[in-house]
């Protein structure tokens, strides 16, 4: 039976069968929303194939999150084997909805640095089973720059020893620097997935969606996802200030390593990013995110300028010295 009838009749099942279906935007993964409507009352129906998501994480982690003070969408109706959940419905101003209706961004970002400082300062934020986001998975991310950029721009396999040189390239920027101790990383903390929530107070005004690939690792990751955001240009002297609002909020002594992993983590991010939407378009055939390829590479370039990043960098300067010129863009 296909996806769609099986959507019909699980609406039909949790008594929704005589409401209005708006399907919603979809996003890279595999999942898809709708918003169901019913008179005045409104749901979100998520569509996530078990093959490939895990409907049980995501229920986890959003009581997880409610349970540290955060606002998640709450869980109305759950069917794991099937892959369907009925969520509440946040409504329609995304950050990213309010933004290019012309909000000042600074309130929203303010936002959403609380919710980052108040979520990493939560006495039990990583008492919660997921995966590590240890140096080895961040080498498998990485890794999407030989297995899927370098084919793009070179039309052959990457080599194995230069895949290899690439690694080791990165093995040695995370040795580096001392650790930071673990925090719990949504690592899809942008304004696309922040929602604002006029009647709640405080942190809890903050809507958090797109959480279920959390996992636990650096405390600096979240903040550069928010603040060198793939899809949207932010102001020098905005993320500055944000930077700056996070040290206080977090009470930051060690700011020196703070802000060199701040770097590593931009640039590990960045050139996750840069493979991963030539992934989208070439193995899913989802080229919209290939637009954004300039800005992500202009990021990496600045993080790349840094001396802990100095073997990455010569990594790129050796074997894709044009990378940045020759992307595809659409």
């Amino acid at each position: 039976m296909d996806r769609k009838k099986n959507r019909e009749i699980y609406v039909q099942a949790i008594g929704w069968g005589d409401a209005e279906v708006e399907a919603l935007p979809v996003d890279a993964s595999f999942r898809r929303y709708f918003r169901l409507r019913r008179g005045e009352s409104t749901a979100i129906l998520m569509d996530a194939p078990p093959e490939h998501e895990n409907v049980p994480l995501f229920v986890t982690l959003a009581e997880h999150l409610r349970f540290l003070g955060l606002s998640t969408p709450e869980v109305l109706a759950q069917d794991d084997g099937n892959g369907f959940l009925l969520l509440e419905d946040f409504g329609h101003q995304t950050f990213t909805h309010l933004l290019a209706e012309g909000h000042d961004e600074k309130p929203l970002y303010e936002m959403a640095v609380d919710v980052l400082a108040h979520l990493q300062q939560a006495p039990n934020v990583t008492a919660v089973t997921v995966d590590p986001y240890d140096e080895e998975m961040l080498l498998r991310e990485v890794a999407y720059v030989p297995d899927w950029l370098w084919p793009a721009l070179r039309d052959t396999d990457c080599p194995g020893d230069v895949s290899t040189s690439f690694e080791m390239a990165w093995r040695e920027v995370f040795a580096s620097v001392s650790p930071l101790p673990d925090t719990l990383v949504i690592r899809d903390f942008h304004v696309d997935n922040l929602m604002l929530l006029p009647d709640r107070q405080g942190v809890k005004g903050c809507g958090l969606l797109d959480f279920q690939g959390a996992v636990i690792g650096n405390p600096a990751y979240d903040l550069v996802s928010l603040l060198e955001d793939a899809r949207r240009d932010i102001g020098e002297s905005l993320q500055m200030a944000m930077k700056d609002r996070f040290y206080e909020r977090m009470g930051l002594t060690h700011i020196v390593d703070f802000d060199a992993w701040y770097g590593i983590m931009g640039a590990q991010r960045h050139t996750k990013i840069l493979g991963l939407f030539v992934r989208l378009w070439r193995r899913d055939g989802k080229n919209g995110y290939l637009k954004h390829l300039p800005r992500v590479a202009k990021l990496l370039a600045s993080r790349l300028d840094k001396d802990e990043l100095k073997p990455v960098r010569d990594w790129f300067e050796t074997y894709l010295p044009d990378y940045s010129s020759t992307l595809p863009v659409g």
